[in-house]
């Protein structure tokens, strides 16, 4: 593996670490401010740290605990694929989403974020608000 693919890799492994524990401050400093982060509908896409910010912390509001398994990860040179089961602790549950997630750095910051999955998959299981 090059030096860029496992400066990509080790990115990405960072992020999501920072989000597991909802670090968002950490989080956000690995991420370019033209990411473009885009989610299934109706969630859509967003730009930069703060478009990532404004999104991901109210959705996890209820969160009590998250846990992303990462199961695969693949790289080629500055792309990095993730499949991953990420499960979040709710108060009376946990919920778990598969995702497959896309990811471009340059310079150790996340340039695009793209995260496939069923959206309905999470919704019908997430409290309303």
């Amino acid at each position: 593996m090059s030096e860029d693919a496992a400066d990509a890799t080790r990115t990405v492994m960072a992020f999501l670490k920072a989000m597991e524990t909802l670090d968002y401050d950490r989080a956000v400093m690995l991420v370019a401010d033209d990411c473009e982060y885009t989610n299934p509908p109706p969630i859509g896409t967003v730009t930069g740290p703060a478009g990532i910010r404004a999104v991901l912390q109210p959705f996890f509001a209820p969160t009590l605990e998250n846990e992303f398994r990462v199961l695969r990860a693949a790289q080629s040179g500055a792309v990095v694929f993730t499949e991953r089961l990420d499960r979040h602790k709710l108060a009376d549950r946990w919920v778990e989403l598969p995702v497959t997630g896309v990811f471009e750095v340059r310079d150790r910051q996340i340039t695009y974020w793209r995260d496939y999955f069923n959206a309905a998959t999470i919704l019908s299981q997430w409290p309303a608000g």
